[in-house]
């Protein structure tokens, strides 16, 4: 009996065991903590470009978007004289001012436009007269915030 005895307590103690095992609470994954990372470099801080002026074209006739529709040398007496001022830039208040003259250099009209924009643009101006311009040569003039920024000229016959 003694054999029995032995044999009864090894199953008891394996038994014992495996219930222990089988009862064995699970452990929780250790959450690891993230490696420390470098910050991304930032961007690059980008400076809008200050405005300028790209291109002055004149002629008789302006299409829907206010530039001139075909560049013209010559226009009648009666025609409307029109300019298209093409920009590119960033402005916050700058001042675009145009100045029409005759041959004999007499000042025939003057404007200024405010411009605040970032991006390119047109600026359009014209003058006319109901009883008809003197024949001769117009020339416009686009200034930007007080500096020549291109001219064109256009005959009246």
């Amino acid at each position: 009996m003694k054999h029995n005895r032995i044999s009864y307590a090894l199953i008891v103690a394996l038994a014992g065991s495996i219930a222990l095992v089988g009862c064995k609470k699970k452990e929780e994954p250790v959450a690891m903590a993230p490696a420390p990372t470098e910050p991304a470099p930032a961007a690059p801080m980008m400076t809008p470009a200050p405005i300028s002026v790209t291109g002055v074209t004149i002629g008789n006739s302006v299409d829907a978007s206010g530039n001139v529709a075909a560049s013209a040398m010559t226009a009648a007496p009666g025609d409307t004289l029109y300019a298209s001022v093409a920009t590119d830039g960033t402005a916050n208040g700058a001042t675009l001012a145009s100045k029409w003259t005759y041959q004999d250099g007499q000042t025939v009209s003057e404007e200024t436009k405010t411009l605040n924009t970032t991006g390119p643009g047109v600026s359009t101006f014209s003058i006319s007269k109901p009883d008809g311009f003197p024949t001769g040569t117009y020339t416009f003039e686009a200034m930007l915030d007080g500096a020549s920024a291109g001219t064109a000229t256009i005959e009246v016959k």
